[in-house]
């Protein structure tokens, strides 16, 4: 019995390598992973590889990077597996979402071993479990949203799917990294919706900012209007304040020099020879008005004597001097004749 046994197990040492089952392989990548090594007593692992051992068919340890020793016979290489970040092409798959589109998706998933030991033994196919959960948990996440959020929240719901797929699986030894998704395919006549309902929404906001131009400019314009007139007004304000102001000193300055000029005549007028100069002002004054008659107006009035001038400078040189011989009475004078003239008219009915 030992006999055969030990033949049984010379056998399998004897016997030509076998290649280990496809493990996390897809048809596009048709990557393979390491083919199971042989007991040779004496082994060297790989870097970022870990090598399950079994003894008599149970597992027994899993081996590090580097030199290593087994036991013949007893001790047998199960499974190899790699420690890499490992790429997976999630199938195109449909979906529905919330307001009852249809969609086409696809994604990669990017994942890596963590456990050896759960990868082996916890479950038979890592590729295709991993798969379906993908396609399972993308169906679930896209039906609690509307088309519209799938498009604006690609990031939350890779996020939502990674933290779905590494919750179940924990158990597989495996840590799922990320998640992307690279189409999303929508039927044409709902592409078609979405792009009519695009250019109404950029008509739209052409229109509105059209409105909102619109609106400045007549707001711009009114305001303009408005400071226009107020700077007009207080244009006007000042020019009728500085037109008055000048009016004012034209007529003081005229009053001045109307003043100065009666005192300047009345101090010729005492002077030697005054009234001759007057005279002959009055003269001069009665001739120049004499020639302007008949210019102005149609209607003509002539003095009595018009071709006697020297007449008529006597005759005003006469009221003149009249005038000048007149003296101004005080006050007291006044008063004493009005009362004098009130006691009269009193005793005047007596």
């Amino acid at each position: 019995m030992m006999l055969r046994s030990l033949c049984r197990a010379g056998g399998a040492i004897l016997q030509t390598q076998r290649t280990a089952p496809k493990l996390w392989v897809t048809p596009a990548q048709q990557r393979w992973a390491s083919s199971l090594p042989m007991n040779t007593v004496v082994l060297f692992v790989p870097q970022q590889e870990a090598w399950v051992v079994e003894r008599m068919g149970r597992f027994h340890r899993i081996l590090e990077p580097g030199l290593n020793f087994l036991i013949p016979v007893l001790d047998r290489i199960r499974y190899v597996q790699s420690l890499k970040e490992i790429v997976i092409d999630v199938p195109e798959q449909s979906a529905v979402s919330l307001d009852n589109v249809t969609l086409q998706i696809d994604g990669v998933l990017y994942l890596r071993i963590i456990n050896p030991f759960k990868a082996s033994y916890g479950v038979e196919d890592p590729e295709y479990a991993v798969t379906q959960l993908a396609q399972t948990t993308m169906r679930s996440e896209l039906g609690k949203l509307t088309l519209d959020k799938v498009f604006r929240e690609r990031e939350s719901l890779n996020a939502n799917m990674v933290h779905s797929i590494n919750q179940a699986s924990d158990d597989w030894g495996i840590r799922c990294l990320r998640y992307e998704i690279k189409d999303i395919h929508v039927p044409p006549r709902v592409k078609e919706s979405m792009q009519m309902q695009v250019e109404a929404e950029r008509r739209k906001r052409a229109t509105v900012l059209e409105s909102e131009g619109s609106r400045e400019a007549a707001i711009n314009v009114a305001e303009g209007r408005k400071r226009a007139q107020i700077l007009a007004s207080e244009g006007e304000k000042a020019e009728q304040i500085n037109k008055a102001a000048g009016e004012a000193q034209a007529v003081l300055a005229k009053a001045e020099a109307k003043a100065e000029a009666i005192r300047m005549l009345s101090v010729a007028l005492t002077e030697q020879n005054g009234d001759a100069a007057a005279s002959l002002s009055v003269a001069e004054q009665y001739v120049s008005a004499f020639s302007k008659l008949a210019k102005e107006s149609n209607t003509i009035l002539l003095p009595s004597h018009t071709g006697d001038i020297s007449s008529m400078v006597t005759q005003a040189m006469t009221i003149y001097s009249r005038l000048s011989k007149t003296k101004p009475r005080a006050p007291a004078q006044v008063l004493e004749e009005k009362s004098e003239e009130a006691q009269d008219q009193s005793e005047s009915p007596q």
